[in-house]
């Protein structure tokens, strides 16, 4: 009876509190969100979010389509989901905006409804930028309002107005990896797959490193990157390393670029001696040094300030080492580094990533800093080179990176929709396109084809010879040394082979980079008879272009032998099992034992299990002056007759595997490039006789 009238009671509280939590909905407010249900934004054509929320029946709707957006379609934000339904407050704030109480803030006007006003309105400055003074290079004004100018170059300047002066600077930033971070396929495609099976607990935390400038803007998930300000777009870009004037450390890419517009002082490494000498006489060389300055001229920084980070290692802990819930390390490179030989003989990052030889530590180029009018000024000096030197490559539409200056002729968008693998715009194509042939606007017209073709045949270029420089700074740390015979080729018998490969680089481990993305670097060798047959192979390629082991569809249903020999450098994540062996998984996130996966603080701390609770990594790269073997069993069938035999080598890199990019939804397009382009180094081949 008792327990009955437990239960009994158990019952009516759930059914009161279902209740409640029906007559009280909870609605979104906040800078971006309305009175109402939370509904998607979209991007207006002035650069400002829209105050109309977009209705489900609009052309005009940006999310509803299934062309290529870049965030995936139906975000997680922006769906029926835990955090993105009919009732739930839109952005990341679960408690619908900062007001507890649901009302009207600051940002939504004089007490009108959201729906009727910019939800931006009443955001910007109260005074303008002062001109800092030219002779105090650390003075800064303070008490700018840091929303001036939201979504325009007033507060937060574009690369490309960088370009004026240091056009240098810019062509080499525009095809490094840097400015690659915000426009990259995969890089949205796997954040989305991780927002979405996450619930959304991952939050910002891949934004932070990968597009800081639309982080800081808090631009909703909602809204494309396609369609967000092109300084967004630009990912790493010039200002969020130079416009910071705090020492962040390991900060998991959360650091605060400091507003200003173009003529705002700015963080540098050197003396500044160049651009004082230059604002003495900004009227000779027709310089502007304020914003209310017009006419004809030459916009510039009217200061600028010494950043010590920016001299040392400093500057690039906050983003390539970093951690995510519940302790996983997806970005280890500088941890790496402190612990190698080179943090020891005192040489930074920068040394080999920006010195004037990729990936060696060999000095740096001298040349001028800045142009003014078009021409050299000062004296030569040294100089960091802004490619970053690194092994990645892009897979992005070529019309979008390498970023161009003449590409923003058309929105990117627009730039998805021409068929640069077609022939668009070459004379062969042009000259026998069909009659009828439609074409999407804006390439009805042939003249505009093939002014875009001539965009897009620039990136390829810039973009082959990125790849070339990122094959030397593979090449500049990985060797492979000619093959060790254990045993004597015989005919008729096993033949035991070797391969030394080392890290001769003593900066960190090879590979490493984002652990998130799982690089692969593999030897691939194969063994050719004396009639030119291949007759025995390891590190080859299913019908996936997938290695053939435990992620391979082909070797799971027995189309495809499995690669025992297999030597691939690639760290991998293992989760726990209920019970057994641990298993290699594609993302971070144990689904056997937590059918919600929720990235949160581990219940018990990662310093006393020494790994993160449930995963942990499977490293398997070179450390810094290190070596491994590879050791190979070529089986005695391969030696059918006598003859001179060739056996050849070459390691392979590519920046994502196939299983993992299928997993996150990226496109036939995508996995194409990831493959053309992928990287060949230490080749080489031998023959030896078998009697």
């Amino acid at each position: 009876m008792k327990l009955g009238g437990i239960l009994l009671f158990a019952v009516l509280c759930l059914l009161g509190t279902a209740f409640v939590w029906q007559a009280a909905p909870v609605e979104a407010t906040g800078p971006y969100g309305v009175n109402g249900p939370a509904r998607p934004t979209r991007l207006g054509a002035s650069g400002r979010l829209a105050s109309t929320p977009v209705g489900g029946d609009s052309d005009e709707d940006l999310l509803s389509s299934s062309s290529d957006d870049l965030l995936g379609g139906d975000d997680l934000l922006g769906g029926d989901d835990l955090l993105g339904g009919s009732n739930e407050p839109s952005g990341d704030d679960l408690l619908g905006g900062n007001d507890l109480l649901g009302e009207s803030d600051a940002l939504n006007g004089l007490g009108q409804k959201s729906d009727d006003v910019d939800p931006l309105a009443g955001l910007g400055a109260k005074t303008k930028i002062k001109p800092a003074d030219a002779k105090s290079a650390d003075k800064q004004d303070n008490a700018t309002d840091p929303h001036v100018g939201l979504w325009t170059e007033d507060i937060y300047p574009s690369a490309e107005s960088c370009r004026a002066c240091h056009p240098k600077h810019y062509d080499e930033w525009s095809v490094s990896s840097h400015a690659y971070a915000s426009v990259s396929p995969m890089f949205h495609r796997f954040e989305q797959t991780m927002t979405e099976l996450t619930q959304g607990t991952v939050g910002s935390f891949c934004m932070r490193c990968h597009s800081p400038v639309a982080t800081q803007l808090e631009i909703p998930r909602t809204v494309s990157m396609l369609d967000q300000p092109a300084v967004a777009r630009e990912g790493v870009t010039c200002i969020a390393c130079h416009r910071i004037n705090e020492h962040y450390g390991r900060s998991n890419g959360d650091r605060r670029i400091e507003p200003g517009d173009i003529h705002a002082p700015v963080g540098r490494g050197g003396n500044g001696q160049a651009l004082y000498a230059a604002l003495a006489e900004a009227k000779k060389h027709k310089l502007k040094t304020d914003a209310s300055q017009t006419g004809p001229g030459q916009k510039i920084h009217n200061g600028s300030f010494f950043f010590e980070p920016l001299t040392k290692t400093d500057i690039c802990v906050s983003c390539h080492q970093v951690a995510v819930h519940p302790g996983i390390w997806l970005e280890v490179v500088h941890g790496q580094y402190r612990a190698g030989p080179a943090a020891k003989r005192g040489a930074t990052c920068q040394d080999c990533h920006m010195g004037a030889v990729p990936g060696k530590d060999l000095g740096y180029e001298h040349c001028h800093v800045a142009e003014l009018s078009g021409k050299p000024y000062g004296e030569p000096k040294k100089h960091s080179n802004h490619t970053f030197w690194g092994p990645g490559y892009s897979i992005a539409h070529p019309g979008i990176f390498p970023h161009h200056p003449k590409a923003k002729k058309y929105s990117p968008r627009q730039w998805l929709t021409f068929d640069d693998r077609a022939g668009w715009g070459t004379k062969a194509f042009e000259d026998h396109v069909p009659p009828g042939m439609v074409f999407p606007e804006p390439w009805t017209e042939a003249d505009d084809r093939i002014d875009a073709r001539k965009i897009i045949d620039e990136n390829l270029a810039k973009v082959h010879a990125k790849r070339g420089v990122s094959a030397m700074t593979l090449e500049s740390a990985a060797h492979v040394s000619d093959p060790v015979f254990y045993t004597t080729p015989q005919l008729g018998r096993p033949l035991k082979i070797g391969y030394r490969v080392d890290n001769a680089s003593d900066g960190h481990n090879l590979p490493t980079g984002s652990l998130g993305a799982q690089p692969q670097l593999w030897l691939n060798a194969a063994l050719i008879d004396p009639t030119g047959r291949r007759v025995w192979e390891t590190g080859y390629l299913d019908s996936n272009a997938d290695l053939a082991d435990m992620h391979s569809v082909d070797v799971a249903e027995g189309r495809v032998p499995r690669d025992k020999n297999l030597f691939n450098l690639q760290t991998k994540f293992l989760i726990n099992n209920v019970r057994g062996t641990d298993r290699e998984a594609a993302l971070p996130l144990n689904f056997s034992l937590d059918q919600l996966v929720f990235l949160r603080p581990g219940a018990v701390p990662v310093s006393v299990l020494n790994h993160p609770p449930l995963i942990r990594m499977e490293a398997h790269s070179i450390a810094p002056l290190d070596h491994r073997i590879a050791k190979y069993t070529i089986p005695a069938s391969a030696f059918c007759m006598p003859g001179t035999y060739r056996l050849s080598v070459r390691m392979r890199s590519r920046t994502e595997p196939m299983y993992l990019m299928k997993l996150v939804g990226a496109t036939p397009d995508m996995m194409r490039r990831m493959n053309e382009n992928m990287i060949d180094i230490c080749r080489s081949s031998i023959t030896f006789e078998v009697r």
